[in-house]
């Protein structure tokens, strides 16, 4: 794999993990864990967005 594979894999893990928390925050009732999570989420999609556009021209 390419570096530009590996930092892809490791954002998309990255929000992965932002949703899985997302979800027990929800099981634990902690709001603030919740809009942490999506904001996290949003934030690491707008950063592999962004790179990707960087890179792939």
């Amino acid at each position: 794999m390419s570096r530009y594979q590996w930092i892809t894999l490791a954002l998309a893990l990255a929000v992965a993990a932002c949703f899985i928390g997302v979800g027990v925050a929800i099981g634990e009732r902690s709001w603030l864990g919740v809009v942490g999570g999506i904001v996290g989420a949003c934030v690491l999609m707008g950063l592999g967005f962004s790179y990707k556009r960087k890179h792939m021209r």
